[in-house]
């Protein structure tokens, strides 16, 4: 994500930062390009042009650090300025008053409101709420099924009924509270564009509820069409914040640096995958990093804390000591990869790695060929790599659906990697090295 900015960006701190002295022109030519790339990358007008002389008055007006270059002081204006721009800090959901804490749920058809309410439903778990799902959409064919069959999938409970969809709403505390769950997200009714029927049927529901929350989930790859979106929603119901879905896919982030500057709506999270583990918390420090090419070391570490099974590490370690790494261990390790989410957002987060596999093809596929060929193997074969001759190499590719060059190549690396293990073996893991 935000890869057309960030590269934009990339390219003017290189010409800014190969600088000596900063005179007000230059700063003037700097900012003048910024605002032409937060354009095009479906940035608000009025955003982009108050972002600019934000920058513009900081830079020109602030005394350099004898630390740093000008150049470098320049990157750190823009990158406070970003962080303001997204908001600041970050601005957690309210659970204040007696439960259920309600989250109610708004935007147009399609934006992604029933997956959210899955991914928000299991996020609020892991952090040691008792959440409900609450199915208040009474028109779309099938959406109270889909809910339904959602929350199965993830063991959590659910509710609705045959009611209007405010009346489903006050239903739905009465039956959170006879469970003891104390918080309860609502999917309401979404349509291919904004109606007046909509509008009324969701302030109905909002006065049903008492909301802590009302939150805008919008398909961030509409880019300024979202921001246009929520202003309506906001005017009619009031919004708390929002949620940005499919920003996986949205290369130029004009969604998430156009909200808060614009409407004065905080993005509380953001959707970065299929899978109902892929959601994550809106830093605007932490976004500012990357639409910047810095990196985001700190999500990566809570994301690595959250998949990594802490037994698992031990016996790795232990195994790394004997030198005894096999590919049962492998494909272990690749499970645990797999649970942090998309391979490309995790390697975005590291520091000055995105630019340096620029051009390169960097996809999960490429995880799930690995994985089925480990998986094609026997017992045997993965503990004993070394016995795989010409015709189970023939067998496992058949098996996995993949070539023969492509099991060669997967045993030619693996194989590397084992006398790296050793190397670093013999030269001592230091304990406690963290795998």
């Amino acid at each position: 994500m935000f890869e057309q900015i960030t590269e934009k960006l990339d390219g003017i701190f290189k010409k800014v930062t190969g600088r000596g002295y900063l005179s007000e022109k230059n700063v003037s030519e700097a900012a003048r390009e910024i605002r032409m790339a937060l354009l095009e990358a479906d940035v608000n007008y009025k955003v982009a042009k108050k972002f600019v002389a934000d920058v513009e008055r900081e830079a020109v007006g602030r005394e350099v650090t004898k630390s740093i270059t000008p150049g470098q002081q320049f990157v750190k204006v823009v990158r406070d300025s970003m962080i303001e721009l997204l908001g600041g800090v970050r601005e957690d959901l309210s659970f204040a008053g007696n439960p259920p804490a309600v989250i109610l749920l708004a935007g147009l058809q399609g934006s992604g409101k029933t997956t959210f309410a899955g991914k928000l439903a299991l996020y609020l778990r892991k952090k040691g709420k008792k959440p409900l799902l609450v199915a208040a959409d009474v028109h779309r064919p099938a959406a109270k099924r889909q809910l339904e069959v959602l929350a199965d999938s993830i063991k959590m409970p659910f509710f609705t009924s045959e009611s209007s969809a405010e009346k489903i709403a006050k239903e739905a505390i009465g039956r959170a509270r006879e469970n003891m769950l104390d918080v309860m997200i609502v999917d309401t009714a979404g349509r291919l564009q904004i109606d007046d029927e909509l509008m009324k049927e969701l302030e109905e529901v909002k006065k049903a509820s008492f909301p802590n929350e009302v939150l805008f989930i919008a398909d961030a790859m509409t880019g300024q069409e979202a921001l246009n979106v929520a202003k309506e929603f906001h005017q009619r119901v009031d919004l708390t914040g929002a949620a940005l879905t499919k920003m996986d896919g949205d290369a130029r982030g004009g969604a998430a640096m156009s909200l808060k500057g614009a409407l004065g709506i905080p993005i509380k999270f953001i959707g970065i995958g299929e899978k109902l583990s892929d959601l994550e918390e809106f830093h605007p420090d932490r976004i500012a990093s990357r639409i910047l090419g810095m990196g985001d070391i700190v999500s990566l570490v809570e994301k690595a804390q959250e998949a990594v099974d802490v037994e698992e590490a031990r016996k790795l370690e232990k195994k790394l000591r004997k030198e005894s790494f096999t590919f049962e261990d492998f494909l272990s390790q690749l499970h645990q990869l797999k649970k942090m989410g998309p391979l490309q957002n995790l390697l975005d987060m590291v520091p000055g790695l995105g630019k340096q596999l620029k051009g390169v093809e960097v996809d999960d596929r490429g995880l799930v060929r690995i994985e089925a060929i480990v998986n094609s193997m026997t017992k045997k074969e993965r503990l004993q790599p070394a016995i795989i001759d010409g015709s189970r190499r023939k067998r496992i590719a058949a098996g996995s659906g993949t070539s023969i060059q492509e099991v060669n190549q997967l045993l030619k690396q693996f194989g590397q990697m084992q006398k790296m293990i050793k190397k670093v073996s013999r030269m001592g893991i230091p304990k406690g090295f963290p795998l």
